[in-house]
C-alpha cells in the first residue's frame, strides 16, 4: 500500500511513538496515510486504542523481525 509520509520509531518505548505518530498526522491532509515503524511491543495495543480515539482508521499492522509497521490513514 503506498503512504504519503514514514516515520521511524524504533528504539522508542511508549509513548513516544503515539506522540510522534500524533504530530505527523497533524500535519498531513485528510485521507493521506503514515507508516510508522516501531519496536516497542505495546505499540500494536496503543496504535489500536489512539485510532479509536482519534478517528484515524489504522490499515495494518505487520510484526517482522521485532519490528512493528502500521499503516494509518488521516481522518
Amino acid at each position: 500500500m503506498e503512504f504519503q509520509k514514514d516515520l521511524d520509531a524504533r528504539g522508542l518505548n511508549c509513548p513516544l511513538p503515539i506522540l510522534k505518530a500524533k504530530k505527523a498526522l497533524a500535519e498531513m491532509q485528510t485521507g493521506e496515510v503514515l507508516r510508522i515503524v516501531a519496536t516497542d511491543s505495546g505499540s500494536v495495543r496503543d496504535f489500536q486504542a489512539f485510532a479509536k480515539q482519534t478517528g484515524n482508521t489504522l490499515l495494518s499492522h505487520t510484526q517482522q523481525d521485532g519490528e512493528y509497521t502500521f499503516l494509518m490513514r488521516r481522518k
